[in-house]
């Protein structure tokens, strides 16, 4: 990935995805009802723009413990530091009778010495607020065993950058933007592994950094995403991500995304996420890879 100062330093998405799988096993647990509805981990983690998926990716599933009868929420904070920038996510989610999602996420990109390179100055930073919002449309990743249909969910991510005037310079179009989407979600529970697809259409640079089209392209594109995640203990869970970007800068090439995670839940309400990522090249940085780690608690 290659974006200017803004982009989400290398490691900052991984972590968020173990979430579902700790489902393989929290299975029927009578102690692990008693906060609210849903399975061990079934909510899910908060990816780097706030909604319910793993860190680079959403899923199809809606964030937090509440049932189809229930109200659920999550809170995360995530930082990651690479060699030449850092990234503060944070933000709050709340699922509607897992039906509906609303979220709400800011991304703080510091720059650091890059800035001042860049003729910004040291420690220059990004701020972008995201808005998002999930339906599931079919499916259910835990309770639906005996189909080889998946959970499928739509979902929409409004984002506005605060630096319009730099964004215009390094060539983006618009310093804001949405990302539409649609995600699929399968559990395997007899093998602890859980699969997601998702297809977004988007115009963002660097998530939207670096703003959205550019002096190359100013239409959207359809980009492809995968997770994948397995559940090596009860609480334990491992995986990967892949991110395709659109490449819509003349002054810096757009790299896909990746990551490798280790999830674990210590209670069913809190979650720590750590993971490897490579972003590839931020403008005039090569090669940015680090890692991420991720807060969040949830009901």
């Amino acid at each position: 990935m290659t974006a200017k100062p803004h982009s989400l330093p290398r490691s900052a998405l991984a972590l968020a995805l173990c979430l579902p799988l700790g489902l393989a096993h929290a299975q029927s647990d009578d102690d692990e009802t008693d906060i609210s509805g849903k399975l061990l981990l079934t909510g899910g983690v908060s990816q780097v723009e706030g909604s319910a998926g793993g860190g680079l990716t959403p899923w199809a599933v809606i964030g937090g413990y509440g049932t189809r009868d229930q109200i659920g929420g999550n809170a995360y904070f995530t930082r990651v530091d690479v060699d030449d920038y850092s990234l503060d996510s944070y933000g709050v989610l709340v699922g509607l009778y897992d039906r509906v999602e609303l979220s709400f996420s800011r991304q703080e990109f510091d720059t650091q010495a890059i800035g001042g390179a860049l003729g910004l100055g040291n420690g220059f930073t990004f701020t972008q607020d995201t808005i998002g919002v999930k339906v599931k449309v079919f499916g259910d990743a835990v309770l639906e065993q005996d189909t080889w249909l998946p959970q499928v969910a739509i979902g929409a991510q409004y984002k506005k950058n605060d630096q319009p005037g730099v964004l215009a310079f390094v060539g983006a179009r618009d310093d804001s933007g949405v990302d539409y989407y649609v995600s699929a979600t399968k559990l395997y529970l007899d093998k602890s592994l859980l699969l997601n697809t998702t297809l977004r259409l988007t115009k963002a640079n660097q998530f939207g950094i670096l703003g959205f089209g550019g002096d190359l392209n100013d239409d959207y594109e359809a980009q492809l995403e995968g997770s994948f995640a397995y559940l090596l203990t009860r609480n334990l869970a491992i995986g990967g991500e892949y991110r395709m970007k659109p490449d819509n800068l003349g002054i810096a090439e757009e790299n896909d995304a990746w990551d490798l995670f280790v999830a674990w839940a210590p209670v069913k309400n809190v979650s720590l996420t750590l993971a490897y990522v490579d972003l590839g090249n931020i403008v005039i940085a090569d090669n940015q890879r680090g890692v991420y780690a991720s807060l969040q608690v949830g009901f």
